[in-house]
This record gives C-alpha cells, structure tokens and sequence, in this order.
C-alpha cells in the first residue's frame, strides 16, 4: 500500500510540529521550506489537519502553527484513514469495470490487507513517532525555500 503525497506531508508536518517547545511557532511557510514542499501544499495540509482538530494556526504577530492538545497523542492509523478516505486499494468500478468484479476474491483480499496496514498503524501516536532519534532530527532540521516559491 501507498500513501498519498498529502497524507504523507500531514505526518510529517505533525511530526515537526511535535518537536516544537521553547522556539517561537513556526509558520506554514517555514514548515512548507523545512519540509521541503511546495507552500501551496503545505497550506493545504495544515488547512486539513486545522479541520480535524489536530493544529492550531494563529494569524499575524507572534503567530504560527501549534499542536492542538489532541495532536500529540493522536492515532497514527486513525489519521491516516481520515486522510486517505474511503475506498479499496483496487478500482474495480471505474470507467472500465473489471469484468471478474462480481466473482472476484483479490477485492476482499486486499481490503483485508490495508486493514491489517492501518490496525499495525493504530496503537502509535504522533508522540511516538518524534521519540529519540527522530524529535532531536527534526529540530535540527532548517530547510532553504519550499519547492514551487
């Protein structure tokens, strides 16, 4: 199974905001360079994570983005079946319907393997994931200007 881009950059943009203590809060622009993503993404991404209450953004002076309380302790796997959606990790429906769909056993198969991908995913919180060697990584990370600027 592959993550989508967007799903990929929320983790990583939670990650970095996890490791954030005693510097001031990093805007979405210098998390979109440290990351090194295009801001429009990252934009995108914080907009998606602010939704789900995992990201608190402030505006103008002395502003920037935070954790929300809930951030650090959030499930892995819930979030990540949040923000790939509903669906089968085969299109057996589209524009040219698979002809086997009706009689086919791959369907149930994989379904059964993403939640298996997700379930391995669900006891690890965003705590977990910035824990040593990671969290000291991260903060030393400063990236140059977000690709797309």
């Amino acid at each position: 199974m592959r993550l989508t881009r967007f799903t990929d950059v929320a983790l990583r943009v939670l990650m970095r905001l996890a490791v954030v203590e005693n510097e001031d809060p990093p805007t979405t622009r210098e998390v979109a360079a440290a990351m090194q993503v295009p801001y429009s993404h990252a934009a995108k991404v914080v907009a998606r994570l602010q939704h789900l209450g995992l990201v608190e953004a402030r505006r103008g002076r002395g502003g920037g983005l935070a954790l929300a309380p809930g951030g650090p302790t959030a499930s892995v796997g819930g979030l990540v079946r949040e923000l790939e959606g509903p669906g089968d990790v085969v299109e057996c429906e589209g524009a040219t319907p698979c002809p086997l769909r009706s009689a086919c056993r791959l369907r149930g198969a994989l379904r059964e393997a993403a939640e298996a991908f997700y379930a391995t995913l669900d006891p690890i919180t965003v705590a977990e994931l910035v824990a040593s060697p990671t969290g000291p990584l991260l903060i030393g990370i400063s990236g140059g200007p977000p690709p797309g600027d």
